[in-house]
């Protein structure tokens, strides 16, 4: 009897090791977290922070450059591609920033589009998840 026990013991403890090491692996594509992101405009590289949750499909949270912190709009997220956007006032203009890359473990790449004065700038960015 204390074998049957002890087999179902172990049983059970392997399976529940196995289901954290499957949460473990859905989560590494979780955009939830804070972000340092550097983008390319030009020959420049341009800092942000981004904090982030995604929950649901859902992306939230804020992004934060040397103007201030702007809240994310129309974020999605799905199998650790996801897309938000920005809007920031610039001289008395709202320009519309459009992101959209894939999260892998703690990184995270893609692209940024925004339109000023009818002109449309495009831009790679990529950053690190801070622990």
């Amino acid at each position: 009897m204390k074998k049957l026990a002890l087999a179902a013991f172990v049983f059970g403890l392997v399976g529940m090791l196995a289901l954290a090491g499957t949460a473990r692996a859905a989560d590494k594509n979780d955009a939830t977290g804070t972000w340092k992101v550097t983008a390319k405009l030009g020959k420049k590289d341009v800092e942000s922070t981004w904090k982030l949750e995604s929950k649901d499909g859902k992306l939230t949270g804020t992004v934060t450059m040397n103007k201030g912190e702007v809240k994310i709009e129309d974020g999605k997220i799905k199998d650790g591609e996801f897309s938000f956007s920005v809007t920031r006032e610039i001289k008395e203009n709202k320009v519309t920033s459009k992101y959209t890359g894939k999260v892998t473990g703690d990184t995270i790449k893609g692209t940024a589009t925004s339109s000023f004065n009818d002109k449309e700038f495009k831009s790679e960015f990529e950053g690190k998840r801070e622990k």
